[in-house]
Order: structure tokens, then C-alpha cells, then sequence
């Protein structure tokens, strides 16, 4: 993993807390804050949580988004994180959808406003049971095509995968447990 090199979109939202866990596992990274910054050599790019409206808006302000979504699209290993995983979704219910680059539907502000917010630990496959801090988080209401569910909470899916992408609906970065980001590295990136 010490050879791979990490973008992290940097526009909003809580990629400094992406930054700390791929620090903690020695794994180069950069944030992605503008055009110029996609010029750099990545072997994956890391979606953080946010607020998907801005993060959205901020893509096509910055002409970040075509770059983004052709890069995921042709194959560039992505993890998406609670806004993250709003980005990827090809559905998003009441909403136009972002990215859409992964075959789910996810439902936004699905637990409420902030304080809905709430902490529980579920199996992740692959991983065993991890922590998962849920905050204004969304959930998954459909995984089509070829998806796979990776972990349900009280009975709603909260992570998928599909290919080389990876999303979550909780922010495993806040959480100090650092092996879903080595399972993407691992998984989905170093293969």
C-alpha cells in the first residue's frame, strides 16, 4: 500500500478526517481542490461526507465534475462516504442524481437532521463488525445491477460495492477504526 497515492475531493465536507485515517496507514494523499489538482497521478480518489448539494454544485463551479465522473467511469477506484456515497449514486429519490456512476438508489437525510444522528457497530463482509457513526446520514433503498451489499443497519443497507467502487452510508473516517479503508486499498485498489 506504501506505493499507492490517494486524491481526496477537498471542496467541502470532512476530508481531513479522510486525510488522518490514510495518514495512519502510511498511504499517500492530496487533496483535490481544483482542475489543476486532477494533473496529479492518483491510484484512487476518496468522496468524503458533506453536504451533497454544495459538494455537487462545487463540482460543476470548479469543472471538476466531467474529469471526475470520466475518471470513475473508466475505472479509477473510488470510496464514497455519506455525501460521498449521495455523489455516486445513479438514483437519488427526490433529487436529480450527481455522479451516477454506481447502480444504487439511496434516500437522503434518511435517519432525519443532525440529531438523528447515532453510533452502532454491524458486520461489514469482508471486514467483521465495525464502528459506524451515522450523522444526517442517507441509506441505500435499492442495490441494482451489479452491486453487492456489503452491511445493513436495523435493517436498511448502508454499504455497497460495486466493482471498484465502495460506499457507505456512515463515516467509517470519524469512527479511528481504520479497516475499511484498508479493505478498499486492499480490495479494490492494490489488486
Amino acid at each position: 500500500m506504501d506505493k499507492i497515492t490517494v486524491g481526496i475531493l477537498a471542496v467541502q465536507g470532512a476530508f481531513a478526517e479522510h486525510e488522518c485515517t490514510l495518514h495512519a496507514l502510511g498511504v499517500r494523499h492530496f487533496q483535490i481542490r481544483q482542475k489543476r489538482d486532477l494533473k496529479r497521478p492518483m491510484d484512487a480518489l476518496i468522496l468524503p461526507g458533506g453536504e451533497s448539494t454544495v459538494m455537487g454544485k462545487l463540482l460543476y463551479e470548479l469543472d471538476l465534475f466531467e474529469e471526475i465522473r470520466r475518471r470513475i467511469l473508466d475505472g479509477l477506484p473510488v470510496m464514497g462516504t455519506c455525501a460521498g456515497l449521495i455523489l455516486l449514486a445513479r438514483e437519488v429519490e427526490g433529487h436529480s442524481a450527481y455522479l451516477g456512476t454506481m447502480d444504487i438508489r439511496v434516500k437522503r437525510n434518511a435517519y432525519g437532521r443532525q440529531l438523528g444522528s447515532f453510533y452502532t457497530e454491524q458486520d461489514f463482509k469482508g471486514v467483521g463488525p465495525v464502528p459506524m457513526p451515522f450523522i444526517r446520514a442517507p441509506y441505500i433503498t435499492k442495490v441494482m445491477g451489479q452491486g453487492e451489499i456489503l452491511a445493513k443497519a436495523d435493517g436498511k443497507i448502508v454499504a455497497a460495492r460495486q466493482g471498484y467502487q465502495l460506499a457507505m452510508a456512515f463515516h467509517p473516517e470519524v469512527s479511528g477504526d481504520l479497516r475499511i479503508h484498508q479493505y478498499f486499498l486492499e480490495k479494490l485498489v492494490d489488486k
